[in-house]
């Protein structure tokens, strides 16, 4: 494949452990266009060698993937800016700037203070991917 070519894929993303994070079973296959950094590096790369019907296995570094965590986006919050329920692990998905979502995990909770986390939850972590090409444009 090469720059410019629209690709179709289907995949299961798993971490180490076997555990699945992500999967278009039951959808409609991922689309994207190679050169157009609209997937993670190390899924585009291991997909550029790939041909029509073509199934493989792509294992991603986290330098490749989500990179590292970055320490600036672990932050404390006021305590009063959240319910009164909170839990330590516990989700959350916020409104940026521009009305963005952005999700977060909670690692603290103090009596004035929330430590949140808004680092992607797949940061530090290799990948495995099983994809299978399924269109090509």
């Amino acid at each position: 494949m090469k720059e410019g070519d629209k690709v179709k894929v289907h995949y299961t993303g798993s971490l180490n452990d076997d555990t699945i994070f992500d999967s278009s079973e039951g959808r409609e296959p991922l689309e994207f266009t190679i050169g157009q950094k609209q997937v993670i590096p190390g899924f585009e790369e291991g997909i550029k060698s790939m041909e029509l019907n073509q199934e493989k296995i792509i294992k991603i570094k986290p330098q490749d993937a989500y990179g590292e965590a970055n320490a600036q986006l672990i932050v404390n919050v006021p305590r009063d800016k959240f319910p009164p329920k909170i839990d330590v692990g516990g989700k959350l998905i916020l409104k940026g700037p521009q009305g963005q979502q952005i999700h977060a995990v909670v690692k603290k909770v103090e009596k004035d203070n929330v430590l949140i986390d808004l680092n992607h939850q797949l940061e530090e972590k290799e990948l495995t991917f099983k994809v299978k090409v399924v269109g090509v444009n």
